[in-house]
């Protein structure tokens, strides 16, 4: 999608555009019958003045899939209350998004303009309107750049960072009502894959409805009565508060997405009714969604597998790991559904990550010779954990990117990832790590015994299964692990301040990137990749916070990736990709154990259009949200 010449561009938008069923005549919108009551009392508009002037038109022959009957209330659960916020993930409404084959294509906007990376035209639908009835246009951009993103009440830091190239912003332009002009001076080829997001940066604001909250719009009485109510400091802490287009816990807040939330407050089961005002329609004129009510219920973790194997459930797949399986599979019966085993995108089933940042100066020091961390890496039997948690149907390997990315090389996958303690115990040795105590442990330098603590979110019983194994093992080579469950929030916060000696978790979450995707997330930019958080501390608050990357391969792995991001051609951008996996194969930030594990996805048998082979994934993919649950449908 990305081409640097203006023809290879042209023609590559002329085919993302010819792929839209939106060029065909629109065929003539039919009413369906779950806001027909709504309708005939006058209190919504029909349907032909609720949608876009030109709706995106899905052509459901063309993908394979059935034209569905509207109506019905589909279940589904999560484990925590800030898990509503799944329904802006599934529901998969972004300006531009991924299709089946991860191209990026039109969705929200009807087409876009890519100029050399530098220069990017939105053209937005005419007629589309938020949930609310309210107009979606250039004003609801120009709002959030203006008035949000460049407030410094509402926005302390400034605009997101993929917005920020060579230190620069863009110059955002709105020449008329459907048109946004963002341009750069520098290419930015990160711009539309973020948009693409599975937690998009919503580069808009519902401004007609937060305008009433900003001291600039606002009657200042009203305002400040307003922030009185609502028991908060200020006005940019109420505007904040109620700018949650992603948390999608607002339920007055509008939106775009095919269900908009009917619940307010906490509850254990929330509803999402389907929005009147959604953009898309199939080719028979049948406004989508198909189902008129998702409604998402709040279980506690291990009861998941236990409720959709009773058939409390018409979709799962968040909170089901494969050791479910079986059990979901003896359900079926009673339960009536089907259980599906989709492959995995992320890039590591299971991880282990070294905190190359640790607080304790002696313990850094070891975790950060790689002869260490390659030891650890041989020291684990993968074969026999992919035998007994994943019945050989995972890929054991090193963490590195899946075979559907075009950046797979089978020596990366193989690094250091054979099962092989003669050579581990010699690098340990090699490492000047050759004293053990009396039961064979080996010791640090300072004596103490190489106890390596490994902290887990205690979410998966398969990663405390595995890391059993890995005990066993890891004693063969004088190390003692000592595992310790916690929440996930706290493992996390604890990672981040530099307390956790090792973590585990899962691996990149994007295991197939494609040409267009930015590498960014092998780079230190980011705390969340735990090997080192202080690191990308150090980038994301300008140095404000955090240690500056001081190893020299991680400075690499920073010039790269901004050699990608300045690259000119895709051939750069694949040396800059290839060059970083390379580095990542060597140096074991995070040493893989496995990818490729099936994700149990448990379907109700009257659901239809739901793909029985698929692939499940956060990035890119949302999960459920690239197969378009608004296509989803109950066959009865």
């Amino acid at each position: 999608m990305f081409k640097t010449t203006r023809p290879l561009l042209l023609a590559a938008a002329f085919s993302a555009l010819c792929s839209l069923p939106t060029l065909a005549a629109t065929p003539t919108p039919v009413e369906g019958p779950f806001w027909q009551s709504e309708v005939s009392a006058g209190n919504l508009p029909p349907i032909e003045e609720r949608l876009p002037a030109e709706p995106l038109v899905v052509d459901l022959a063309a993908k394979g899939r059935e034209f569905g009957t509207p109506g019905g209330t589909l279940r589904t659960m999560v484990t925590r209350s800030k898990d509503i916020r799944q329904m802006v993930v599934y529901g998969y409404a972004r300006l531009v998004g991924f299709d089946q084959n991860y191209e990026i294509v039109p969705d929200l906007l009807a087409s876009f303009e890519n100029e050399g990376n530098r220069k990017f035209t939105l053209r937005l639908r005419e007629g589309h309107k938020w949930s609310d009835g309210s107009p979606f246009t250039s004003e609801d951009f120009r709002y959030w750049w203006e008035d949000v993103a460049n407030n410094e009440l509402l926005s302390p830091s400034g605009p997101p960072d993929f917005l920020i190239v060579e230190g620069k912003p863009p110059t955002v332009s709105f020449p008329d009502e459907t048109t946004v002009v963002y341009e750069w001076d520098d290419p930015n080829p990160d711009f539309l894959q973020s948009l693409a997001q599975a937690r998009p940066p919503f580069i808009y604001r519902p401004s007609e409805f937060l305008k009433q909250y900003h001291e600039k719009f606002a009657d200042a009485d009203e305002l400040a009565f307003q922030v009185e109510d609502a028991r908060v400091k200020s006005w940019a802490a109420l505007h904040n508060k109620l700018d949650n287009l992603y948390k999608f816990d607002n339920h007055q807040l509008p939106t775009l997405q095919p269900w908009l939330n009917a619940s307010s407050g906490k509850k254990i089961r929330h509803n999402f009714v389907r929005n009147p005002y959604y953009h898309r329609i199939d080719s028979k004129g049948m406004q989508l969604p198909y189902i008129d009510v998702v409604e998402m219920e709040i279980v506690a973790p291990g009861l998941v597998a236990a409720k959709t194997n009773a058939g409390e459930t018409d979709l799962q797949g968040r909170g089901l790991a494969f050791r479910d399986a079986s059990i979901l599979k003896k359900g079926e019966t009673g339960g009536d559904y089907k259980t599906l085993l989709w492959k995995t995108g992320v890039a590591s089933q299971i991880a282990i990550y070294p905190n190359l940042n640790f607080a304790d100066d002696a313990w850094r020091e070891v975790l950060r010779d790689v002869r260490v961390r390659r030891a650890l890496s041989l020291a684990i039997d993968r074969k026999t954990i992919n035998q007994a948690l994943y019945f050989k149907l995972a890929q054991p390997g090193a963490m590195s990117v899946l075979p559907a990315s075009p950046f797979y090389d089978e020596e990366n996958a193989k690094a250091w990832a054979q099962y092989d303690i003669e050579q581990a115990n010699a690098l340990l040795d090699e490492a000047g790590l050759t004293e053990r105590d009396k039961n064979g442990i080996r010791l640090l330098p300072d004596g103490r015994p190489m106890e390596l603590i490994i902290e887990t979110a205690g979410e998966r019983q398969e990663v405390e299964n595995a890391l059993q194994i890995v005990t066993d093992t890891w004693r063969e080579i004088g190390v003692d692990l000592v595992m310790r469950p916690l929440d996930r929030d706290i493992l996390r916060n604890r990672v981040f301040a530099g307390n956790t000696m090792a973590s585990v978790w899962f691996g990149w979450d994007d295991g197939i990137p494609q040409l267009h995707t930015s590498p960014a997330y092998l780079a230190p930019t980011d705390q969340v990749f735990l090997a080192w958080p202080k690191w990308g501390q150090y980038y994301q608050t300008g140095g404000e916070a955090g240690e500056p990357p001081d190893m020299p391969e991680a400075q690499r792995l920073m010039e790269l990736a901004h050699d990608w991001q300045i690259a000119k051609t895709d051939d750069d951008r694949q040396t800059a990709w290839n060059e970083m996996l390379k580095i990542h194969a060597d140096q074991l930030y995070a040493i893989g154990i496995l990818n490729g594990a099936p994700q149990p996805i448990v379907v109700s048998n009257r659901l239809r259009n739901v793909p029985e082979q698929a692939m499940w994934a956060w990035e890119p993919g949302a999960h459920f949200g690239i197969h378009r649950p608004d296509e989803f449908f109950f066959a009865d």
